[in-house]
């Protein structure tokens, strides 16, 4: 009789325990969501705002059309339009560097993954430890040597460190070595094809995933590169915008009580500036987000 009666109770067990533990991770979750959703529609809503009605208002009330194109037009106004100069720079750079490090870093990896030559493997480890530095940590190194040959305060100054790129090789290397069957190389150099027609017909079309994943990676650390630019560039002429926004945050009343005056931007305007900073990321992801799907899950297996 006892044995009779326990076996529905320890059959429901299961499915207590289970429904807790999904309430528990949807807790988790919905925290997570919650903390970091929160900021960011205080911003967008931000942007919509004057001053006052920033501090005054509901945090998460929305503000108004005519708030927005106030704060556009302080925000493009300042300084004689130096945010738009600051958005040429940040293009500028973050381009020029992607199209450096893609004629460099796919080359290289094919190199590593599908050719054999002398010090291959010391190379690919070279790699992987240059992988592991911190690029904050060879600024000063950079800076010295571009001193020398007297390119600081020029975009090659900043294009040229951020070329650099070690995370793409690898990324290709991996892809690579993985994702593309050694028998149609075999047979393109059977049919007379130099190694870098294989590369440049066989290839590279076939890498299209990848090469968009590397561009993304790049364009994504160069547009938000802040220390190197900084260092680099002496004058607020030549600053990409992640840079330029520490001159509108010292003219910020709020952060420095001495800016306060007719060239002070307010709260609303630098929120704004934080949105508009971003958009070229967000719609680089928007654009190529398919190919950044598929270059992620190419290689997972090997052909």
């Amino acid at each position: 009789m006892t044995t009779t009666q326990s076996a529905p109770s320890a059959a429901r067990r299961p499915g207590l325990s289970g429904w807790s533990g999904r309430t528990i991770v949807a807790v988790v979750v919905t925290v997570f969501v919650l903390f970091f959703a929160i900021p960011i529609v205080w911003l967008l809503l931000a942007t919509t705002k004057t001053a006052r009605g920033l501090i005054t208002s509901n945090p998460f009330a929305p503000g108004s059309a005519g708030g927005l194109s106030t704060n556009w037009s302080q925000l493009f106004g300042f300084q004689d339009g130096a945010v738009t100069t600051w958005m040429t720079n940040s293009a500028l750079y973050a381009i020029g560097a992607l199209i450096i490090t893609l004629v460099a870093s796919i080359p290289a990896g094919y190199a590593l993954a599908l050719t054999e030559f002398r010090f291959r493997r010391v190379l690919l480890v070279l790699t992987l430890v240059v992988m592991l530095i911190p690029n904050t940590a060879l600024v000063l190194p950079i800076f010295l040597e571009l001193n020398v040959v007297g390119l600081i305060g020029s975009p090659l100054s900043v294009i040229l460190p951020m070329s650099f790129f070690p995370f793409g090789v690898y990324l290709t290397y991996i892809y690579f070595s993985t994702s593309i069957p050694r028998d149609l190389l075999a047979a393109a150099r059977i049919d007379g094809c130099r190694e870098f027609q294989v590369f440049t017909k066989i290839a590279l079309p076939l890498a299209a995933p990848i090469v968009a994943l590397v561009a993304f990676f790049s364009f994504v650390q160069n547009w938000n590169n802040f220390f190197l630019p900084f260092v680099m560039l002496p004058s607020s002429d030549g600053y990409p915008v992640q840079v330029g926004l520490t001159s509108l945050l010292a003219s910020t009343p709020a952060f420095n009580p001495s800016s306060a005056g007719a060239q002070s931007v307010q709260l609303p305007t630098l929120a704004l500036a934080t949105v508009v900073s971003v958009l070229p990321v967000l719609l680089v992801f928007v654009v190529s987000q398919r190919f950044l799907v598929a270059g992620m899950t190419a290689g997972g297996t090997k052909e």
